[in-house]
């Protein structure tokens, strides 16, 4: 009932509100207008932008400068307010990774996204594991783009879409700015941003470093992170723009280890471990070309690699496992070392083409795309009993110690064809051809059951339409097709017990989308419909291999469709010449079940056939009012997220370790206020879950340990900005 009431608020009262504003603003609308279009802090991506072809699709822009949100926390659910369907998994509040999902997928660390900051790939590697360590401070963000699932083809294999931060650009107007932006909050929350910029002649540059540590929320969740970066721009000539990049992110994360239903219930800042410990170091240097090669061609070209380890050392058994020193050795367990090395090559090079068919400019978008990437994963190394962070082996040697090596090759193309003034219809393709190899080594398991080819060939197929009903409102449709490759820990055996499909399939479906977007007045509004097939989900089956012995086979399962409405909508009002009011609602729905789907239970193969789909809430809703007096905005934002299951046989009694169960549902609000002091200098200040409500978000079944991850509490954070 709350999110349906919420929903007629949005529709019915604010219409009624706007007519009892006084008669005499009328002649003022379109100055007032004006102004409320530069404040939105969201909106939607052009048809045609750079290289890319957007029309027809869903997307989403966060313009971050006119966000009210605890951008040094990196809340998910305040920078991600008004996108709906946006999933957040708050596993900690150290600020360090946004773990977000939408549509039914798995948020954990945001795998199931195409990732890129400035068009630039961050995802680890593609093939291996996909989730993006790398680490930008918001601080550094001017936007967020986010394109949903059907934009797929353009730009890749992820079934989540394409979420790019888009970072902010040199000062044009001055050789040399300089900004510094600075936090202070709860649980010893410190940061420091700052940044220079500048331009002389053809030369660009903006450099920035961060800095930040927190002591955290709960016992053992210190944190300490550090990032970089140095952007470099020439302009040969106003076509021609040449960019070199280079961006780091580092941080050293203290995790306090999963909590069962009653330790949580009892202290939720409690902590199950002292010792373990958790760092990814990510590079990423790129070069960029940009060239206008005509007045109807646009060619770009990037190339860039992730270079950097994903380290980790952890007690790592589940919470009801106590680690405790042993009262004969006087000495902690040993504890397990993983480290991840990644190197991953890109190559990317797009082409968009106008030309002119039957009176009307069509425009074509191609390219190709290459991907080397070598990941080499050394696992369950002997580590030491100390309790600080320490990756060294008291026993030389790993127990696993493998290589996921891939090449890809992938050719797109998608043509834009304007057939009236109105309307337009895309059709494209993508042409996936490669192979990923896994080799090594595990101790105690038969050489030759490890090695592992997977070929990835197959064609994609997409098409999508838009008709402008108006210049602010138009209907959109598309249906593409994407796939997500089977990843390392799919195809890795856990013991000796288990085994291996040697011919595992990826995951592969389609995205379908239609909806109505638009603004008039002072409402702006986009209401979607969405069908997302995710076919060959992974997981394993009991069986028996050639000898009558009983085995876990890793294998494709079955498939899943989740179906969903996606609702966005803001009213905004001029209260005075100074002083402007805006409402919204951002809400879904969601309903995802398994289909023809198998899955293990003990020693037996057990249907899942119209289960949930875990960690899908069927209901999200966002709520929120800001208020603007001249130079100063003060924001109240409301999250609700309905109750979802931990596990695919939707088990609803905790297990021992709390693994399994439902995640409850919670209501969470949020207050954020912001003011410029002078023009150069800004204050803000922040209470995030202003009612304490202990939560938690989801109950992992694998890292960072199986169990609950209790979310923040109430925090506080103030922060001061200049620029000068």
């Amino acid at each position: 009932m709350r999110i349906i009431s919420t929903i007629l608020f949005s529709f019915i009262c604010l219409p009624l509100f706007s007519q009892t504003l006084p008669k005499d603003t009328a002649s003022r609308l379109n100055e007032v207008n004006i102004n409320i279009k530069k404040q939105r802090d969201i909106s939607r991506l052009d048809s045609l932008q750079g290289t890319f072809i957007f029309s027809g699709k869903k997307s989403e822009v966060i313009k971050l400068s006119n966000r009210d949100a605890a951008l040094t926390e990196k809340y998910g659910r305040q920078v991600f307010a008004k996108i709906p369907g946006i999933f957040v998994y708050d596993m900690d509040g150290t600020g360090n990774q946004i773990n977000i999902s939408t549509r039914g997928l798995d948020p954990h660390r945001g795998w199931e996204f195409n990732i890129r900051k400035d068009g630039i790939i961050t995802n680890s590697d593609m093939y291996g594991y996909p989730a993006s360590h790398y680490n930008i401070p918001l601080e550094a963000v001017d936007r967020i783009e986010l394109v949903r699932g059907t934009g797929s083809l353009q730009y890749g294999a992820q079934f989540g879409g394409m979420l790019n931060y888009v970072s902010k650009q040199p000062d044009s107007s001055k050789v040399f700015t300089f900004e510094t932006i600075n936090t202070a909050g709860s649980y010893g929350l410190l940061s420091t941003f700052n940044s220079i910029s500048g331009t002389k002649g053809k030369f660009k540059y903006y450099a920035w470093f961060n800095k930040k540590a927190i002591e955290g929320y709960r016992k053992n969740s210190d944190s300490k992170y550090d990032a970089q970066n140095i952007s470099l721009f020439y302009e040969f000539n106003p076509d021609l723009l040449v960019i070199a990049e280079w961006t780091r992110s580092n941080y050293v994360a203290h995790l306090p280890g999963p909590l069962t239903d009653e330790m949580f219930n009892a202290d939720p800042k409690a902590s199950t471990r002292s010792r373990n410990y958790y760092s990814p170091e990510i590079n990423v240097p790129s070069i960029t070309l940009d060239w206008k090669a005509g007045k109807q061609t646009q060619i770009k070209f990037i190339t860039s690699a992730i270079i950097g380890v994903r380290n980790s050392v952890m007690f790592d058994k589940p919470a009801t496992t106590v680690d405790a020193i042993d009262p004969v050795t006087l000495k902690y367990a040993n504890r397990q070392v993983d480290i991840d090395h990644f190197n991953s090559y890109t190559a990317e090079l797009r082409l968009l083409q106008s030309y002119t068919l039957f009176k009307q400019t069509s425009n074509l978008a191609m390219g190709v795309q290459y991907m080397n990437n070598d990941l080499h994963r050394q696992q369950l190394g002997k580590g030491s009993t100390d309790s600080d962070y320490d990756l060294s082996l008291v026993t030389p040697g790993w127990g696993r110690d493998m290589h996921l090596k891939t090449k890809n090759a992938a050719v797109f193309a998608e043509n834009r064809w304007v057939l009236f003034p109105k309307f337009s219809v895309n059709t494209g393709v993508r042409v996936e051809i490669g192979e990923t190899k896994m080799s090594g080594v595990i101790v105690n398991y038969p050489d030759n059951a490890i090695p592992n080819n997977i070929k990835h060939q197959f064609p994609l197929f997409g098409t999508s339409a838009q008709y402008e009903l108006t210049k602010n409102m138009n209907l959109y449709a598309g249906w593409s097709q994407a796939y997500r490759p089977i990843i390392f820990k799919d195809i890795i055996p856990g013991s000796l017990y288990e085994v291996a499909d040697k011919n595992l399939k990826d995951a592969k479906g389609y995205n379908i989308e239609g909806g109505f977007r638009g603004s008039w007045k002072f409402l702006n509004w986009d209401l979607s419909y969405f069908q997302l097939a995710y076919n060959n989900r992974l997981g394993t089956l009991a069986q028996l291999n050639d000898k009558g012995e009983e085995i876990i086979y890793r294998t494709n399962i079955g498939n899943s469709l989740t179906k969903g409405l996606e609702l966005f909508t803001q009213a905004e009002f001029q209260l005075g010449t100074a002083t402007t009011v805006s409402i919204f609602t951002a809400t879904s729905y969601m309903d995802a079940k398994y289909k023809n789907a198998t899955l293990r239970s003990g020693n037996k193969n057990v249907s899942i056939d119209g289960n949930e789909v875990e960690s899908v809430p069927k209901w999200q809703s966002r709520n929120g009012v800001t208020l603007r007096i001249k130079r100063s905005s003060m924001s109240v934002l409301h999250s609700y997220t309905a109750k979802s299951f931990a596990d695919a046989f939707n088990s609803t009694i905790p297990t021992p370790t709390g693994s399994a169960g439902l995640v409850p549902s919670y209501n969470l609000f949020d207050f954020n206020a912001n003011t410029a002091i002078t023009k150069y200098l800004h204050l803000g200040f922040n209470i995030n879950n202003a009612f304490d409500k202990h939560y938690f978000t989801k109950r992992p079944q694998f890292y960072p340990g199986p169990g609950i991850w209790p979310s923040d509490g109430r925090t506080f954070s103030v922060t001061l900005a200049a620029r000068i």
